[in-house]
């Protein structure tokens, strides 16, 4: 199935509910300069552009581990601390609209798989790390399902942050 063919059933609800929550992402970084949307308005690191910059690498991420499996994710404590900040924040020369296209093009190859996917049963062993329970086995259905949760969980980080900026709600 291409991009071009229509999906129905399952596939069409993780695609839907996929791009609710990647619009609630996207919907508080609007109007706001690259300034505005590295700063941080909370006593947390998050930032706007930052949430965004680690949506999109979270979300590759998985979808490399439902093609490649758990070598993709490999867990390295001596440097985990500092890519996992990294991820939340915006780095000199990285721009709002920058991100924001990489997370585009996250998005697209991430539905053109649903799409295409031969099987959402398929699945692979978690990685070895400290936050999975050993043994486990995750299906494409439930890495897709955690991407949204994932989205979803950052999506209400966004908005609070973007309140704080400057009063703008996603919502009421």
């Amino acid at each position: 199935m291409s991009a071009t063919q229509t999906v129905t059933g399952e596939r069409a609800d993780l695609l839907a509910s996929l791009a609710k929550q990647r619009h609630f992402m996207r919907y508080p970084t609007r109007g706001l300069s690259d300034e505005q949307a590295a700063r941080r308005t909370t006593v947390s690191e998050l930032c706007l552009g930052g949430l965004i910059k680690h949506v999109a690498v979270t979300e590759r991420q998985w979808v490399r581990f439902i093609v490649e499996g758990p070598s993709v994710m490999s867990f390295d404590p001596a440097t985990m601390a500092d890519t996992w900040a990294h991820a939340f924040r915006m780095a000199e020369g990285e721009t709002l609209a920058g991100l924001l296209d990489q997370y585009e093009e996250v998005a697209s190859q991430t539905d053109e798989l649903v799409r295409s996917l031969p099987d959402l049963d398929a699945a692979h062993p978690l990685p070895e790390a400290p936050w999975f329970e050993a043994g486990v086995t995750w299906s494409a259905r439930r890495v897709l399902l955690h991407i949204i949760a994932e989205t979803s969980q950052h999506a209400g980080h966004a908005d609070i942050i973007r309140e704080a900026l400057d009063g703008a709600k996603s919502m009421g």
